[in-house]
């Protein structure tokens, strides 16, 4: 029989067609990969493209071989092993919608709330994360992922026999699962306990249990150790603690007991007010220093370090000659004297013998541009103390509470500072007129800022009494300082402005090329500060690099000018020197 070689391609291409048409779907295998090739991450995203094919219930016979695989290396139902595939196919979505993934699969909303039972099985497993509130969202945690990517299976990390740092990370994590709504109250309770007896090798585990308390004044007092011992926080107020509870009555029923200093934890001197009792706030509780003496004297408790990317060596400031009045030069040269290490050792030790504050906090005033800030930079090069320098944009925080803890992390830090450098540094608030203005007194409609704002003032007040090391503060503006922080500065020096003959000396050093006459001629026309001579001398340099321009005296006399009529003549208080 002759059979045409048109009639034999088309009788192939038909059979090849049928043949690929009869393949079972759930062989939905890539040309490049294999079955046997396939990691667990493979057959979830085959998971995922048969589900959304033909839906949930199909999927798990549809897509047999694939699903049977993710549920023999999690341990977890074909249903169960069906939905996770979809919830890891958004695992880079940490506030994953049931109803949305209904929608992908063509499921009702009504079927997806069935499947919410099998969802809670994958929680206990650790596999996903549950944030109940109004809307109930998932996520797939990181270490899942990881697990998964790299050892083709995930197994929740054992915490049983861990040491303290690790203790104290799990714990930290519990907490924020709580915080994040992921955990409810009995579950983190639960988990707590577990962690707890699971590890009571360590003393901080044998310690807290060894006080018999009720379980809920233990969470409470865990959450406390918690945030000294993770976070350094000895300024714990209302809001760091009532995620804890869910329902207010309870938070409530915890907050009264503290507010009144009956708390049971109180009571056994586990924690107390954070301010002493000049500044008594009973919304500021703390972990006491017998409380973490008795339950975290495993851990070497860590000081924020972040403000210390902030410390200026002193060998890395340059020397600068800088021009004050009589009575100025008199008083920075006193001060000098004062801080330097030989000096000072001896001044400490001797207030100390008389029980006396061994600090030394001083108060630089002046109008802008009078050399407050280079001055305290010229005194730390010369007595070769480092420099901690404090950003106060960072510290007047949006977030009210926030502002309250980065004071308390910034004198935590400097005191470490102190005890641990061979020359205590100095802490410098530059243009510090925003934290030692006048406090405010309130009444029920005071703004939340407002006493923000006063509790961070009596932070400070607080510290500079238990001042070790030298503390200086810039400000312009001295007519609406509070009376309590006038008080505590030790020494005070006020900044005038230059005299005629300091003009002259700040003309010469500025601007060398000047003849005697121009220096005093400039000095006798202008009434200018430092800052503002200097300002012009940099005008100058970038007029002669950028346009090539020879300096001329009228060119001068016009920057004097403008310099004049842009300034703020702010005036000052005088302070004179303690």
């Amino acid at each position: 029989m002759n059979i045409s070689f048109s009639a034999l391609r088309a009788w192939f291409f038909a059979k090849k067609t049928k043949s690929k048409s009869s393949q079972p779907e759930n062989s939905l295998l890539t040309s490049e990969k294999s079955f046997k090739d396939m990691d667990i991450l493979d057959h979830i995203e085959r998971i995922v493209e048969i589900a959304k094919k033909y839906g949930i219930e199909k999927c798990q016979v549809k897509g047999n071989e694939h699903v049977n695989y993710v549920t023999e290396k999690l341990g977890i139902s074909q249903l169960q092993a069906v939905l996770f595939s979809l919830i890891m196919e958004q695992a880079s979505n940490n506030k994953i919608i049931l109803s949305e993934i209904a929608e992908t699969v063509k499921a009702s909303k009504v079927r997806i709330i069935k499947y919410m039972t099998e969802c809670e099985v994958l929680e206990k497993l650790k596999l996903i994360r549950c944030r109940r509130g109004d809307n109930t969202t998932y996520r797939v945690p990181r270490e899942v992922r990881e697990s998964l990517r790299k050892t083709n299976e995930y197994y929740p990390a054992s915490n049983e026999n861990v040491c303290i740092a690790k203790f104290f990370t799990v714990l930290g994590k519990l907490f924020k699962e709580r915080e994040n709504e992921e955990l409810t109250y009995k579950a983190m309770s639960t988990e707590l306990l577990d962690l707890i007896n699971l590890n009571m090798h360590l003393e901080f585990c044998r310690k807290i249990m060894s006080y018999n308390f009720e379980e809920d004044d233990l969470i409470l007092l865990l959450c406390f150790c918690h945030l000294a011992g993770n976070k350094n926080d000895d300024l714990i107020m209302p809001h760091n603690i009532e995620y804890l509870y869910e329902d207010n009555d309870h938070f409530l029923q915890h907050k009264l007991a503290l507010n009144k200093g009956k708390h049971i934890l109180m009571e056994c001197k586990l924690i107390d007010f954070s301010d002493n009792e000049n500044f008594l706030n009973n919304d500021l509780w703390k972990l006491t220093d017998k409380g973490k003496k008795a339950l975290l004297s495993e851990l070497n408790l860590r000081v924020n370090r972040s403000y210390l990317k902030n410390l200026i060596l002193y060998d890395k400031i340059k020397v600068k000659k800088m021009f004050y009045n009589t009575r100025e030069t008199k008083e920075i040269d006193t001060l000098s004297s004062l801080i330097s290490e030989k000096n000072f050792r001896k001044i400490q030790k001797r207030l100390d013998e008389k029980s006396m504050r061994k600090g030394f906090a001083c108060l630089f005033s002046g109008v802008p541009g009078t050399g407050k800030t280079e001055t305290a930079y010229q005194i730390a090069k010369k007595t070769k103390r480092n420099i901690m320098m404090v950003d106060l944009s960072q510290i007047k925080s949006m977030w009210v509470g926030q502002s309250e803890k980065r004071i308390k992390e910034i004198f935590d830090t400097y005191r470490h500072a102190v005890d641990n450098s061979k020359i205590a540094p100095i802490l410098l608030f530059n243009e510090a007129d925003g934290i030692i203005g006048r406090r405010m007194e309130f009444n029920s409609v005071s703004r939340a800022v407002d006493q923000m704002e006063n509790t961070v003032q009596n932070i400070i007040l607080q510290e500079m009494e238990t001042l070790s090391g030298i503390m200086i503060a810039t400000t312009n503006l001295t007519c609406n300082m509070d009376s309590a922080f006038e008080r505590r500065f030790l020494y005070k020096i006020t900044f005038d402005r230059p005299s005629l003959e300091s003009r002259k000396g700040i003309w010469n050093v500025m601007m060398p090329d000047l003849t005697e006459e121009q220096a005093e001629e400039l000095s006798g026309k202008f009434d200018l500060s430092g800052g503002q001579i200097e300002n012009i001398a940099r005008k100058i340099e970038v007029d002669a690099i950028i346009q090539g321009e020879n300096l001329t005296m009228d060119t001068l006399l016009q920057y004097c000018k403008d310099e004049v009529d842009n300034s703020f003549n702010e005036k000052t208080k005088r302070i004179g020197f303690g």
